[in-house]
């Protein structure tokens, strides 16, 4: 499943539909809870996630961040309000794209570049 009905999606597209730059801005702010593991490769947060939704860079926040970490859950969306980002709801986008949100773009294609 490419986002899960409890996440909030922040789409790399302004509300007047011009993409958003620069191009690694997702995977920068998913960075922010970003750890390395013993194997030196970054392992991104649960919680905070990159990904790619029909060719948009977008970023998963789940939302129990707001109840585990408030000051993080408030700074990204306070990144989203003041760059003017799309904010939607996982669940709306599973009800008006069914089946491309759960089967089409993986999170892994996001960290490919």
């Amino acid at each position: 499943m490419i986002c899960n009905p409890y996440e909030i999606i922040i789409q790399g597209l302004t509300s007047n539909g011009r993409q958003f730059r620069p191009s690694d801005w997702a995977e920068r702010l998913s960075g922010i809870l970003s750890t390395f593991g013993w194997d030196q490769k970054m392992s991104y947060s649960p919680y905070v996630r990159p990904m790619t939704l029909e060719g948009v860079r977008c970023v998963a926040v789940d939302r129990q961040l707001e109840e585990i970490n408030p000051r993080v859950f408030a700074f990204i969306m306070a990144f989203a309000k003041d760059n003017d980002l799309k904010v939607v709801d996982c669940r709306t986008l599973i009800d008006e794209l069914g089946d491309s949100v759960t089967e089409a773009d993986s999170p892994s294609e996001a960290a490919k570049g």
